[in-house]
């Protein structure tokens, strides 16, 4: 690791030399000097940046290791037995278990590694010898273990839950069927209301969010350096949390399409497509803009776009907005401005509805790789750049703000079970059942319809 003074300025009490004017002016944000970090106080948003940033460079248990050694330092300099040693080693100990909260609850699956919780017991143990007389560090200590421990096990039961949730199928019977079964459910027997199902879906969201931890954005950092260098660390576990979130923005894309190629008569496929368009509308004004575009993804799939019978019964100005909102033009400005309304609206925001704010979690990501594209690890002076992992921190800083928001919306069991379980199409069968509404327009659709009609009853 590039040897930038992090540890004893993070430990220090001061600030000193010239602060880059774009960083800020408050004596808590870090200290530059020649463009590199030269100080900085243990201020919260640091601890939070210096512990996402390190894992690009080194384990985060060796990071506790040398805490560990600062310890045992710490204690050797200052056993002389004066009043002003005992204070500096008081003050000492006081600072390492701030340090060791903020990552105990801002990083708690750091501690998955066996590793990492023999170093944080060292400590603990070191620390206490500190200030023996101090009972409240005893009891601190106690408490950061027995939360790491649980949240790992909540962390465990989610990822057991999350495997037994559907994928997306192909319900042969359903679709190679003149008409589908009477006692067959659809979307609107199920919720008719566009502001309760937006709300349903806000409270999925939020779920699936909650699951996502700044190391799981960070391992993606980390996989990139590891491709780029054509390395491959043995250590990196898979992002469970974020593979789920991804099939969740899937499924729904492909429910959408499910719930409108799957009706026959075109009079109810026309309702349906335009309860859609309202659901969208109701989640970007709530501040899903997640489900929003999962809703409009889905509906230009290429099996519902070329309803083109149905589309022309539908008033399609709402959805007109919709996309517009969602243009990709200009890097996806549109939206961009919608989602820093909505974060400003979060921020002076008096209740848990108005602070709801949902990105569209694949920009988000794809923001995380462009920032780190563009901007190198390391200074020409072989420092880290330190100025770009404070950006990627504020980044997913916002992000942790805005998965901590408490839903306002009780849930609603019947609705989520049919979101999450009912049974979906696979792209084949889409197409399949679009044709089925609407026949071929053209000699290649014919070829496609009759080759897709043959593969599944064949399958069948």
């Amino acid at each position: 690791m590039p040897q930038t003074p992090i540890f004893p300025s993070m430990l220090g009490s001061t600030c000193s030399g010239q602060v880059q004017p774009e960083m800020g002016e408050r004596c808590g944000d870090p200290i530059y000097q020649d463009g590199s970090l030269v100080s900085g106080s243990l201020e919260r948003t640091y601890i939070f940046t210096f512990l996402l940033s390190a894992r690009v460079f080194i384990h985060p248990y060796e990071i506790l290791a040398k805490v560990g050694q600062m310890c045992v330092k710490q204690k050797q300099q200052l056993e002389s037995g004066s009043e002003t040693d005992k204070a500096k080693l008081k003050s000492f100990a006081a600072k390492i278990i701030q340090l060791l909260r903020e990552w105990t609850e801002t990083f708690p699956f750091d501690f998955q590694d066996e590793r990492a919780r023999k170093e944080l017991r060292d400590i603990a143990q070191r620390i206490t010898q500190c200030d023996e007389e101090n009972s409240t560090i005893k009891k601190s200590i106690s408490q950061m273990t027995q939360n790491v421990l649980l949240t790992l096990s909540t962390r465990g039961q989610f990822q057991e839950i999350r495997e037994k949730i559907r994928q997306p199928v192909c319900d042969k019977s359903t679709i190679l069927k003149a008409k589908p079964q009477s006692s067959q459910k659809d979307i609107l027997s199920v919720c008719s209301d566009p502001l309760i199902l937006a709300q349903q879906l806000t409270t999925i969201e939020l779920e699936r969010l909650g699951n996502i931890y700044p190391e799981d954005l960070m391992q993606i950092i980390s996989h990139m350096d590891s491709w780029d260098n054509h390395k491959c660390r043995s250590d990196v576990t898979k992002t469970y949390n974020l593979e789920a979130y991804d099939n969740w923005f899937n499924c729904l894309s492909m429910l959408v399409a499910t719930e409108i190629c799957k009706v026959m008569k075109k009079k109810q496929r026309t309702r349906v497509m335009e309860f859609f368009i309202d659901v969208a509308r109701e989640c970007f004004n709530i501040g899903n803009f997640n489900s929003m575009m999962a809703i409009i993804s889905g509906m230009n799939l290429s099996p519902v776009a070329r309803l083109k019978k149905t589309w022309s019964k539908v008033k399609t100005a709402k959805f007109d907005v919709l996309e517009h909102h969602m243009d990709p033009s200009s890097n996806f400005c549109n939206y961009r401005t919608a989602l820093q309304g909505a974060t400003q609206r979060c921020q002076s925001a008096n209740s848990s509805r108005e602070k709801i704010v949902i990105p569209v979690f694949n920009l988000f990501i794809k923001d995380l790789f462009f920032l780190h594209k563009i901007h190198s690890n390391l200074l020409p002076n072989g420092h880290i750049n330190f100025k770009k992992f404070w950006e990627i921190s504020r980044q997913i800083h916002d992000f942790l703000t805005w998965k901590q928001v408490e839903c306002p919306f009780e849930k609603d069991r019947k609705i989520q079970t049919y979101l999450l379980t009912t049974p979906i199409y696979t792209e084949e069968a889409l197409f399949l059942a679009s044709f089925e509404n609407e026949g071929p327009d053209n000699h290649m659709e014919k070829d496609s319809w009759k080759t897709l009609r043959s593969t599944l009853l064949n399958r069948a």
